[in-house]
């Protein structure tokens, strides 16, 4: 297990570096200026001079990534171009936002995943399959920018079962929090839902016609004891692997759904400093959601052992 985890460890490490280089060439490929951008379209070639070796743009780039790599290690990513606040108080601020709706998306994903999931697999063939099967086709095929602009439309101006923008933490307070939290966490677990469910039914199906259930079945246990203790918790690897996936691209798929109910999250954060082309601002955030999603995988693949013993994680393959 230790020579597992120490293997992934250092594989993260190389990615992040990887993934540093990449969007630290890739921001700076974007058309525009950030000194431009700052003094003004009609500062005279003085000022801007001045406001590019003030930002460090004047030295060359790998001048620039390295000291950006070496700031980075230690937690510091510089100050923002357009605001002047440090970056890491600006993803300090907004990533616990992106974070509650993503986690609370999941959560709305999963229970209807797999209670979709396991529905059509213990109805195969039958009309509640093809329901929840068609159910998630139309999850996984609507875009999510549609979806929120109908749920803000219908939901929330024409019923007002929800409000249609704004944000309340749920650590201020926790009833509000979640309330203004739903409609985003709905519209955005759709597609995630409508994956898991598949997955999950996908495996049911597999696992229903093992021998361990049939002879769960023939020693007179009753449908919901054999579909919930031996057929869904012997699915629960596969769908646990789809859930960390999942999870770490709710985090990176918030974006639009933010922008929609205008929360202030990071997807919020990004958006801005990509139309202003703050650098540093997109290099910490693609850098820590990186750094997120390596993590899920990890703790995934480390779940493994605990949903089922039988899985023996090892650095290499046997």
């Amino acid at each position: 297990m230790l020579q597992y985890v120490f293997h992934r460890l250092w594989q993260s490490a190389v990615t992040l570096v990887l993934v540093s280089l990449v969007v630290f060439i890739g921001v700076r490929a974007l058309p525009g200026d950030p000194a431009t951008a700052m003094a003004g379209e009609q500062a005279d070639p003085a000022a801007l001079a001045a406001m590019r070796a003030q930002l460090g743009l004047d030295r060359s780039l790998p001048v620039q990534y390295f000291d950006f790599l070496r700031h980075a290690i230690t937690g510091d990513f510089g100050r923002s171009i357009r605001t002047g606040i440090p970056v890491r108080s600006l993803i300090g601020t907004t990533l616990p936002v992106t974070l509650q709706l993503a986690l609370y998306a999941m959560i709305l994903a999963v229970l209807a995943g797999v209670i979709g999931g396991v529905i059509a697999a213990v109805y195969r063939g039958r009309w509640p399959e093809w329901l929840a099967n068609g159910v998630s086709l139309v999850g996984m095929s609507v875009p999510t920018f549609w979806l929120g602009i109908i749920g803000v439309l219908y939901l929330s101006v024409g019923l007002g079962l929800f409000p249609a923008s704004g944000y309340v933490s749920p650590l201020d307070d926790p009833l509000r929090g979640i309330y203004f939290l739903t409609l985003p966490a709905l519209i955005l677990g759709v597609t995630h839902a409508a994956v898991v469910q598949r997955q999950t039914r996908s495996s049911m199906v597999e696992t229903l016609t093992a021998d361990f259930v049939r002879t769960a079945r023939a020693k007179g246990l009753g449908p919901g004891t054999v579909i919930v203790r031996y057929a869904l918790r012997n699915s629960l690897i596969v769908v646990t692997t789809v859930i960390g996936l999942q999870l770490g691209l709710l985090i990176g798929s918030a974006f639009v759904t933010e922008r929609i109910f205008s929360l202030p999250g990071i997807g919020k954060l990004t958006l801005d400093s990509v139309f202003t082309r703050d650098y540093p601002v997109i290099q910490a955030v693609v850098l820590v959601i990186t750094t997120a999603y390596i993590v899920i995988n990890l703790l995934v693949d480390v779940l493994y052992t605990v949903i089922d013993p039988r899985v023996r994680v090892s650095g290499r393959a046997k």
